[in-house]
């Protein structure tokens, strides 16, 4: 499939430049804004703890499963630091929100949105947000959906069996329907952050808010480009079944 010119027209390329534009977009906004000082001076760990303290984040009471080797908290969201850059994520088995280092100890407009983003996450978890229901319903499915597909296809192409193609087709299918539910979560976990820090009294400056929502905006831009892609290759595979039949 690597070798079909339509797949390096139409999938490959068009994937690289979306990818590579995707993380200019990502890198040139964070940095820009990750050298300009929020206006309450506050690092991403104490934006992290203000937003917690004055509003309804973290106060929701609700049952956590119980994962091996990970603790539920007693209460509340915990922070906690991990190594890295732009490694900061929620994690929903223990309702905690890691910070990367430059995120927790920098007071920029950057380290601002990326936590409010990841506080947006848990708040989802909190109230069971019906997207994070339904994209967490296909997490399982696909966990083993990328070898599968991509077996199926490639067997059903080497012995011409388009049956097991469309079979193949179908399981990746699971993972294109994956990356666009991802668009809405993380578009929403976005749209509630901007409000956490605005019901925190944290946006002092109109650069706090015209910042926080450009480095949300270009960070929404990657899983655009993953879900596009994603759905090119899908539109490929298809194309490519029915010129078997």
């Amino acid at each position: 499939m690597i070798f079909d010119p339509a797949y390096l027209l139409f999938v490959f390329l068009p994937a690289m430049i979306l990818s590579i534009a995707a993380q200019v977009y990502v890198r040139s906004s964070f940095n820009k804004w990750s050298n300009v000082r929020n206006g309450a001076n506050l690092t991403g760990t104490e934006i992290a703890r203000r937003i917690l303290a004055r509003t309804s984040v973290g106060n929701v009471s609700f049952e956590q499963p119980r994962v091996r080797g990970f603790q539920p908290a007693a209460a509340g969201v915990s922070l906690e630091r991990t190594a890295g850059a732009f490694t900061d994520h929620y994690d929903p088995r223990t309702h905690t929100v890691r910070l990367s280092d430059a995120t927790a100890s920098t007071p920029s407009v950057a380290a601002m949105a990326v936590v409010a983003h990841e506080l947006g996450h848990a708040q989802q978890h909190e109230e069971n947000s019906i997207l994070i229901q339904m994209r967490n319903f296909l997490v399982p499915a696909v966990a083993l959906s990328p070898q599968i597909a991509f077996g199926l296809i490639f067997i059903g192409l080497l012995f011409n069996l388009t049956g097991l193609m469309w079979l193949g087709i179908m399981f990746f299918g699971l993972l294109v329907v994956f990356a666009v539910l991802t668009l809405p979560v993380e578009f929403d976990a976005s749209r509630r952050g901007l409000n956490l820090l605005r019901d925190a009294g944290l946006f002092v400056t109109e650069e706090d808010q015209r910042g926080s929502r450009a480095v949300l905006t270009a960070a929404a831009m990657t899983y655009v480009a993953a879900a596009v892609t994603a759905i090119l290759q899908l539109l490929y595979y298809i194309s490519l079944a029915q010129r078997r039949d």
